[in-house]
């Protein structure tokens, strides 16, 4: 196991997916399965890493832009592999999701997402990785019977990530402008 100094999310949680997710997180790493019953593991990534020690400025930042986001419908049903073998379920659609990522990169622009190492930040939610045993196939299978998930995202939740410290720190609602 590796120990994480921690870094926060800014994230969708999908809880219909969460048992799934829980348990591959708890294969891989069981110390970064949360006790905080708030915290959903199944999550499409908004901005990550995000502010360590986010001030009560950065925070009215983003309750702002999540204030001004209407919440709305997404679908996740379609399995596919990034070219380096993370499996994962892809929004449809999608925009919406790529809206707030943008909202949030160009307040926050010191954090670009994933470090910008991606080119074209693909909203998604993290299933596995390509292994063993473990193909898109096998994946599609365990979860045959809870895709399609229909989505209603209406709050981007502040996570903290660190072995033995995964919480929810804030949550905002998506109330688009009401």
């Amino acid at each position: 196991m590796t120990r994480s100094p921690g870094h926060s999310v800014l994230a969708v949680g999908v809880d219909p997916l969460e048992g799934y997710v829980r348990t591959r997180t708890a294969h891989y790493d069981p110390s970064f399965v949360s006790a905080d019953p708030s915290f959903v593991h199944a999550h499409i990534t908004l901005l990550a890493p995000w502010l360590p020690d986010p001030t009560q400025d950065d925070l009215d930042v983003v309750a702002r832009i999540a204030a001004e986001a209407p919440a709305f419908d997404t679908v996740l049903a379609r399995i596919e592999t990034f070219p380096d073998g993370l499996i994962h379920l892809r929004a449809d659609p999608d925009r919406p999701l790529r809206t707030l990522t943008r909202s949030l990169t160009a307040a926050f622009p010191q954090c670009p997402p994933y470090r910008g190492e991606f080119g074209d930040v693909v909203p998604h939610l993290t299933l596995d990785r390509v292994a063993d045993g473990i193909t898109p196939e096998t994946v599609a299978a365990d979860l045959g019977g809870v895709l399609p998930v229909r989505l209603r995202v209406d709050r981007i939740d502040l996570q903290w990530w660190e072995n033995h410290n995964c919480h929810v720190r804030e949550s905002w609602k998506l109330t688009g402008g009401r």
